[in-house]
């Protein structure tokens, strides 16, 4: 009701940032309120159902009852969910980088199935995705890339999911057909807005380098030098952007891209300013190995850090990993 008292004011639109930000929470709230509502009304609802078949004797509507029961349940417990989610950035869009680890051709074959299981994820949950940067390997794979998964709870969500990601299965590089072991790291930070992304970075302190995007074709390839890498170097944080259809607008992204990096990595070190950022701290943003994929001897999804377990390995390859951003989102707010 505030919120919506104050988008009735004289002159509300004339910080359009502010404006827009304003409407979004509002927005927001309202379909919390209706979702609540909703759910509220159902269970009512069921209930007087229920005491009627009892009255009635009627046990034929037992399946119907059950398969509501089920509903409410999954839809409960995504709003219990949607309240760890309270975060300053959970409400963001994410930006997901995926680099190769260690394993050659089968890590670089791992972090694009990584690439898949992703964009799979947020296919599924009606997010957009963005190729900001993408570099693929010479003989298999990809090397590293960059989306923006765009959508509300984006990186509330996905955050999860950083870390390192360990592959054990048989190698199809291995003439031998031995077993291989590979790893590839996965990045997450919250694409800012521009409110939040009100920091100052001395121009002194960075790098830009220019350099001819490339890939596996169509709009990945790029003839001229409009690709853009920035070094920060009082870190050594590296960000670059090659998707963009010009250089200009590659260096904005990149730079949006450091800021939010930069503010992720003050806020995990606990300091007041970017300025007391030093290279020493540059790797405390990265995970350690947070859950395992194993192929061979036996099919096994583990995620180490909650203990949560699947056998179904090619469901998770497909983007079903729910199971473990939500157990994660739990633990991490008990």
């Amino acid at each position: 009701m505030e919120l919506e008292n104050e988008m009735q004011n004289e002159g509300f639109w004339n910080d359009v940032d502010k404006a827009q930000q304003i409407t979004q929470n509002a927005k927001s709230i309202k379909i919390s309120i209706d979702s609540f509502k909703s759910v509220e009304s159902r269970v009512e609802d069921l209930e007087v159902f229920i005491h009627m078949s009892i009255d009635e004797k009627d046990f034929s509507s037992y399946a119907e009852i059950n398969s509501e029961l089920k509903s409410l349940k999954k839809d409960i417990e995504e709003m219990k969910i949607n309240t760890l989610l309270s975060g300053e950035y959970d409400r963001n869009n994410a930006i997901l980088t995926l680099h190769t680890g260690v394993g050659g051709n089968d890590a670089q074959d791992w972090t694009e199935m990584l690439y898949r299981m992703y964009t799979r994820w947020a296919e599924n949950h009606g997010y957009k995705i963005e190729i900001l940067d993408y570099l693929p390997a010479d003989e298999a794979g990809i090397k590293s890339v960059t989306i923006k998964i765009i959508g509300e709870f984006a990186y509330g969500y996905i955050k999860a999911e950083r870390g390192v990601h360990r592959l054990v299965r048989i190698s199809p590089y291995n003439a031998n057909g031995k077993r291989q072991t590979s790893f590839a790291s996965c990045e997450v930070i919250p694409e800012l807005t521009e409110k939040q992304d009100d920091i100052d970075i001395r121009p002194d302190d960075l790098k830009i380098d220019t350099y001819r995007s490339g890939g596996a074709g169509g709009q990945h390839v790029n003839k001229t030098e409009s690709a853009i890498r920035i070094t920060h170097l009082p870190t050594g944080i590296v960000v670059q952007c090659q998707n963009e259809r010009s250089q200009f607008m590659n260096k904005e992204t990149a730079m949006k891209l450091l800021k939010a990096k930069l503010i992720a990595l003050r806020d995990m070190a606990h300091k007041e300013k970017i300025e007391d950022l030093t290279g020493e701290l540059k790797d405390i943003s990265w995970g350690s190995q947070i859950r395992s994929y194993v192929f061979h001897p036996y099919n096994l999804v583990k995620d180490h850090r909650t203990g949560v377990e699947t056998s179904n390995v090619n469901a998770v390859m497909d983007g079903e990993i729910d199971m473990f951003i939500k157990e994660y989102l739990r633990k991490s707010n008990q």
